[in-house]
């Protein structure tokens, strides 16, 4: 096995992984969104994992890390886990997720090491990453600012007003990922608030806009290596193709898994689909 094979070998265990904690961090809980946290699993793998973030878990508020950004909050499950994995806290907080008195609630918390900032009222991540990414521009500091929004979080108007904003200040130390799995609370995207052609619609507001596939660790690794540094002075958006549900054959594209829990059956079929 050459090392480009083991490194992939590597990342997509490490995803199962993932999806097997969040799983049970769910099912503990009985609450989450299950569905988003599988869809972005493989891209949170990808940044924290594969090099596409700068972080340092010892020491969370190192000033030349790289600042990420989860704007779909709902899928917090997901990015503890990894966090709790790379060891910015004790991996036995993740038991207490969404319980009384933890620091691990349903949305991400900037109290909890590793989170820069509270988010999961939607629409809002990208404009705090675009204030981050200015900031860090008119303070000469050479850090990336990373933001993974949902695509139905997308609707949101202060989202295309940030998109707006980032291309005029020529904001090329941000990197925006859309979780694009073409579903939200209740609905497919392109059945109640379409945005396709979505590549052409952010060329259009001046970002240089990628697709890939967001499964794909080869495609995510190589669209991410061109974070930094940048050439060009456009800011980055990278459109990932995802399944919600993700690596739970019976949650794959069903809008009931957004929120739902598994129990019985199926929760005896999910714990076996995503075993070691």
């Amino acid at each position: 096995m050459n090392e480009i094979t083991q490194t992939m070998a590597n990342l997509n265990k490490k995803a199962r992984e993932i999806r097997a904690t969040v799983l049970e961090m769910i099912v503990e809980a009985n609450k989450g969104h299950i569905g988003g946290n599988l869809s972005c699993t493989d891209i949170l793998v990808a940044l924290y994992y594969g090099g596409g973030l700068r972080v340092e878990p010892t020491n969370p508020h190192w000033e030349k890390r790289d600042r990420f950004i989860l704007s779909k909050g709902h899928s917090a499950a997901a990015l503890f886990a990894v966090l709790a994995d790379l060891g910015f806290f004790e991996k036995a907080a993740l038991n207490t997720y969404c319980k009384n008195g933890t620091m691990l609630g349903g949305h991400p918390d900037r109290h909890v090491p590793g989170i820069e900032t509270d988010t999961g009222s939607l629409g809002h991540g990208l404009g705090i990453g675009v204030g981050m990414a200015l900031s860090a521009k008119m303070n000469d500091e050479d850090h990336r600012v990373v933001v993974l929004l949902g695509d139905g979080e997308c609707c949101e108007g202060s989202v295309w007003e940030g998109l707006v904003f980032a291309s005029h200040h020529k904001l090329n130390n941000l990197t925006v990922i859309v979780d694009r799995n073409r579903q939200c609370v209740l609905d497919f995207t392109e059945d109640c608030s379409p945005l396709d052609p979505l590549i052409s619609r952010l060329a259009a507001f001046g970002w240089e806009a990628r697709e890939v596939n967001g499964h794909s660790f080869e495609e995510l690794l190589d669209v991410l290596a061109g974070i930094s540094p940048r050439i060009s002075n456009k800011p980055l958006a990278i459109v990932a193709n995802t399944i919600k549900g993700k690596g739970v054959s019976f949650m794959e594209g069903r809008l009931k898994w957004h929120n739902s829990v598994p129990s019985g059956q199926e929760l005896i079929q999910a714990r076996k689909e995503l075993a070691p």
